[in-house]
């Protein structure tokens, strides 16, 4: 794994990106859209992951598509898969937890559960 497409993927913007392209196409302005920074910071991004030949960019008129290029990242492409899948799987986790508590009926006090009652 080339440590230069480490340092540049692991920053927390363009690691949200990347994970944004993961699997999909989409314009600058597409991904904009779904990150909290300017179109122009996300532009920067991209240019980055770009030179570092972790996206690609395909022109149509005057918008560019980027998606991630999986098959050139080799090891950080496993990295980057784990670490999304794990993200997701205790995300699972404490919705399902959340979800039991919510579910769960309170227990009934003491002196109910004996048929006694003051």
């Amino acid at each position: 794994m080339d440590t230069t497409s480490l340092r540049i993927a692991s920053e927390p913007r363009r690691l949200q990106i990347l994970e944004i392209i993961w699997d999909r196409e989409l314009s600058a302005g597409q991904i904009a859209d779904r990150v909290p920074v300017s179109f122009a910071a996300v532009s920067q991004h991209l240019a980055k992951l770009r030179e570092a030949g972790l996206v690609s960019v395909r022109r149509d008129g005057r918008y560019r598509y980027y998606s991630a290029r999986k098959q050139d990242m080799g090891t950080l492409a496993v990295l980057l898969e784990a670490m999304w899948s794990e993200r997701l799987g205790v995300l699972k986790d404490m919705a399902e937890a959340a979800e039991r508590h919510r579910t769960r009926s309170p227990e009934p006090p003491d002196d109910e559960k004996k048929g006694t009652r003051s």
